[in-house]
This record gives C-alpha cells, sequence and structure tokens, in this order.
C-alpha cells in the first residue's frame, strides 16, 4: 500500500510554480505516513514533486511556456479564426500575433496556481484510487488528477487570466482587434468570452504535459531517474 501511494504522489505532483512553498507543505503530508524501510516518505514525495516540475508542467509558467510550446499553444478560438485570417489580410498580422501572445501570457501566469490544487488531490486520493492508476492505462494518473482538480483549477486560473489580461493590456489589444475586425464590411460582428476560452486552454494545456510526463515514467525506464520511482514504477511493468 506504502509503495501504491508513492505512484499516486508521483503522478499527481507533477505540477508548478511557487516551489517552495509547496515543497515545505509536503512534510505534513508525508508526516501522516510510516517510513517504509530506509526510504524517506517525505523526501521521496520532494523528490517526485521536483521531477515533475523540472519536466513538464514549470515550464508552462515562464515566459513563452505556452507562446512556444507548439503542444499547448494557444490559438485564437475558433470564432475568431476567420477574425485572424482577415486581420492578416488588410496588413494588420502583428496585431494579431499581439492578441494571440496575451492570450498566452495570461495562461503562463494562471498555471503558476495549480501546485497547491494538486496537493490536495494527494491528499485526498484513497487506496483504490491509487491501485486503479497503478495499473491503469498511460493516462491514469492524469485522469484521476483531471477529474479531481479541474474545477478547483478553473476557479484559481479564470480570475488570474482576467487579472493578466487587465495588467498586460490585454484588454485595450483585444478591444481593438475586435473593433477593427467588427469595422470590415460585410463581417459578421464577434464578441467573444476570452477570459473563458484562455482558461480552459491552459486547463488543457496542464493536463497534456501531465501526460507526456506520466507516459513517459511507465515506458521509459530510463526516465526513472531514482531509486524511489524505479522501485513504484517497477509494480506496473508486469500488470
Amino acid at each position: 500500500m506504502k509503495k501504491i501511494l508513492l505512484l499516486a504522489v508521483t503522478f499527481s505532483l507533477t505540477s508548478c510554480a511557487q516551489v517552495q512553498q509547496t515543497l515545505n507543505q509536503l512534510p505534513q503530508i508525508a508526516s501522516q505516513i510510516p517510513t517504509t524501510g530506509t526510504v524517506d516518505i517525505a523526501s521521496g514525495l520532494k523528490e517526485a514533486l521536483n521531477k515533475g516540475i523540472t519536466q513538464q508542467v514549470s515550464k508552462l509558467t515562464a515566459v513563452d511556456g505556452f507562446y512556444k510550446n507548439e503542444a499547448v499553444k494557444i490559438l485564437m478560438p475558433e470564432e475568431l479564426q476567420k477574425v485572424d485570417a482577415t486581420l492578416r489580410k488588410v496588413g494588420l498580422s502583428s496585431l494579431a500575433d499581439e492578441g494571440i501572445k496575451m492570450l498566452n501570457r495570461a495562461a503562463e501566469d494562471a498555471v503558476k496556481e495549480a501546485t497547491p490544487i494538486f496537493v490536495t488531490a494527494v491528499k485526498n486520493m484513497t487506496f483504490t484510487d491509487a491501485k486503479n492508476i497503478l495499473l491503469g492505462s498511460d493516462n491514469a494518473a492524469t485522469n484521476y488528477l483531471q477529474t479531481s482538480t479541474t474545477t478547483a483549477l478553473y476557479a484559481k486560473f479564470n480570475p488570474v487570466i482576467k487579472n493578466s489580461f487587465a495588467k498586460v493590456g490585454a484588454d485595450a489589444v483585444w478591444t481593438k482587434i475586435i473593433t477593427k475586425y467588427n469595422t470590415i464590411p460585410l463581417v459578421k460582428k464577434v464578441n467573444p468570452d476570452l477570459t473563458d476560452y484562455t482558461t480552459n486552454q491552459a486547463l488543457s494545456g496542464v493536463f497534456k504535459m501531465i501526460a507526456v510526463e506520466e507516459k513517459e515514467i511507465r515506458n521509459n525506464i530510463t526516465a526513472r531517474t531514482t531509486p524511489l520511482l524505479q522501485k513504484v514504477f517497477a509494480m506496473q511493468d508486469g500488470k
């Protein structure tokens, strides 16, 4: 049971930002679990957290973490694809590019709020959850996190994205973009909710990167870079 719980923690702690604050929280979680042999559970949790942060999701919090990552880059929503194309046709490519960049900047800011929520998900994980994750599909841990954290993440991400838009002047840029587009003859006027759209795209990007790391550790033995990871994931190799 102790080893299985380690698997759940290894996956679930693929989070981002405010690393030191989160690391300080982890001994409180670990204190509820006895040590196993010479393996210090608290150290194991920190080790797994650091690997997850370093390998994947923390990259999304950096400048261009979304914008220059083609796997998660946020483009204009479907209803604005025609806006993008039309602006470029009339010589306003730089304005269209700036609008896209600001969507991604807001997502990069928002993902910094994810870490405490993932820590809570770990604390609430049951033995059955952990067993199902261990013997589940390549994205079983990702699915667990998605189910257990999406509502809380949305609530955290949405206001951050709204504030980020205001901070970097995205509201003014997008007002200019939409106003400019809506003045073009014969086009259907648009007025999308970009905060909601960007929030959902940021969530999608986070879980996509978690899934990448989960699949790598499950299928690539060399990705298990510590004895702790090797012991935990060896249990699922023969499933």
